[in-house]
């Protein structure tokens, strides 16, 4: 009875979600709460930081039960991380015979009903997501939006519906789309954006030439003439078009960057009061800006504005005639959770100022044009990066890139690696000490505590150290990044500053 289709109309149907906390889960649940279902749902009791948005609609998680099964449950809806055999509530559910999809199956089935477009890559999926929304959001079309993470600009939310979605025809839906076990399979794209293609998921993707495959069986699922609009920049986001526009001639392929050719050449002007400066040649030079830091993020905001402009196209309208919305969806982009989140600021007790930011990056290219944009939007501050890195398999995969990521930095804190539930650390003779050591032959200034919080009385005595005023004016910027958990040293950093 598994894996059933879920009904055309969603108002009053009762679904039940397993592993509801997951970014992607608590986005998928605002999207259908907001077309009338009524649901409920199960995770650990840990708090993360979707329980707030799950509380907003008045959803409370229940703890994992085969009581949560009730007979009003009409579907389930669950993450890859638990399985049908294992969880007491999916045991529940298939005992009684209730239909079960995977977190990707129900975004899928949904993506069917809509005019859909499926934003991937390696890295910059999220924040193109949400800059794809948040100029979405000054247009007039009827739209959802679902990103991977909390979006600023959508009033920190995962999700974005515009006012005026119709009920006669197609809406337009825009989702972030994973390549991770190929998840991306079962959307249902009409257009695409490709930001990135680089080896990643080693555990499931041993070779580059793996995760590239991937890509260009997603790109194939496009309609006749449907659009692919990719990083021309990006090495591989360039040969896996190339590889798909020869299996399917058709689909029109849409370049954006510095490299491309076309209406969305990208021109980069400079960082000026904290604000990213470019051009495009759609708008005949205009000046757009950027208030995020790093050249990646531009180049995540040409993406948008590429998808944004297509969509008009598609709906008979001229992009010249919305450049001012599309301005004004630009500058009101502030980034998103844990996506070069400005946690706070302070003064140390010697008057030292810092900012802190938070940020996911835990791929090698990821750190490194993160960490570059930091040093080129905050020219006059010290960094400190904390990082703590994610997977064994992808940590000794790409020791070396890693060890060499961080030269933006002036200095750099690690810690153990951040395992996951799919590997054994034991099948590994990897450590975080390993990645120390490497990371040790490119920077003079490299810290390693075991634990997370052991760093916090290191981390305010650098903060606190008298800085060269001509080349540091303005202080410090403290970042933690990776897929951890070392936010938390964030956090406990902030709460001793004044």
């Amino acid at each position: 009875m598994c894996n059933q289709s879920l009904p055309q109309s969603l108002k009053g149907v009762h679904i039940h979600f397993v592993g509801i906390k997951g970014t992607g889960m608590a986005a998928l649940v605002e999207i259908f709460v907001h077309n009338g279902a009524v649901v409920t749902g199960s995770d650990v009791s840990e708090r993360f930081y979707t329980d707030e948005i799950l509380e907003k609609l008045g959803i409370n998680a229940m703890k994992f039960s085969s009581e949560n099964i009730t007979d009003k449950v009409q579907y389930v809806v669950y993450s890859s991380a638990y399985k049908l055999d294992k969880n007491p509530d999916l045991i529940q559910a298939v005992k009684k015979g209730v239909p079960c999809l995977l977190y990707t199956e129900a975004l899928g089935q949904y993506s069917e009903r809509a005019y859909s477009c499926g934003i991937c890559g390696v890295h910059g999926k999220t924040s193109t997501t949400g800059l794809t929304g948040t100029i979405l959001k000054e247009l007039d079309l009827p739209v959802q939006v679902l990103a991977g993470s909390v979006i600023n600009s959508f009033g920190n939310t995962c999700t974005y519906t515009s006012s005026n979605l119709s009920k006669d025809s197609r809406n337009i839906f825009v989702a972030e789309t994973c390549e991770y076990q190929r998840h991306f399979m079962s959307f249902a794209p009409q257009k695409i954006i490709l930001t990135s293609v680089e080896s990643d998921h080693q555990d499931y993707y041993p070779t580059y030439n793996d995760i590239r495959d991937a890509f260009v069986d997603y790109i194939c699922k496009l309609p006749q003439k449907g659009q692919l609009i990719y990083c021309a920049d990006d090495e591989g986001a360039v040969e896996t078009a190339s590889i798909a526009a020869k299996k399917r001639p058709d689909i029109e392929l849409i370049p954006y960057g510095e490299n491309a050719s076309g209406d969305y050449h990208l021109v980069f002007g400079k960082v000026q009061n904290e604000k990213n400066c470019f051009s495009l040649d759609i708008f005949n030079g205009l000046e757009l800006f950027l208030k995020v830091p790093g050249m990646h993020e531009v180049r995540d905001a040409v993406a948008a504005v590429a998808l944004s402009c297509e969509l008009l196209r598609t709906n008979n309208k001229n992009p010249l005639e919305y450049v001012e919305n599309i301005q004004k969806g630009l500058e009101s982009f502030s980034g998103g959770k844990r996506r070069s989140e400005i946690v706070g600021k302070g003064t140390t007790k010697s008057g030292n100022s810092v900012v802190v930011i938070d940020d996911y990056g835990h791929h090698p290219t990821a750190v490194k044009t993160t960490l570059a944009g930091y040093r080129e939007f905050y020219k006059g501050r010290k960094i400190i990066v904390d990082f703590m890195s994610h997977t064994y398999s992808r940590t000794q995969a790409l020791l070396s890139e890693f060890a060499s990521s961080f030269t933006s930095a002036d200095t750099v804190i690690l810690h153990k690696i951040y395992s996951s539930a799919r590997e054994n650390p034991k099948d590994f003779s990897i450590t975080g000490k390993t990645l120390f050591d490497e990371t040790s032959k490119y920077n003079s200034h490299v810290a390693y505590f075991e634990e997370i919080l052991d760093a916090k009385d290191y981390v305010l005595t650098e903060l606190d150290k008298e800085l060269d005023s001509i080349k540091y004016p303005d202080g410090y910027l403290f970042v933690t990044m990776g897929a951890g958990d070392n936010w938390k040293l964030g956090k406990a950093v902030l709460e001793n500053l004044k």
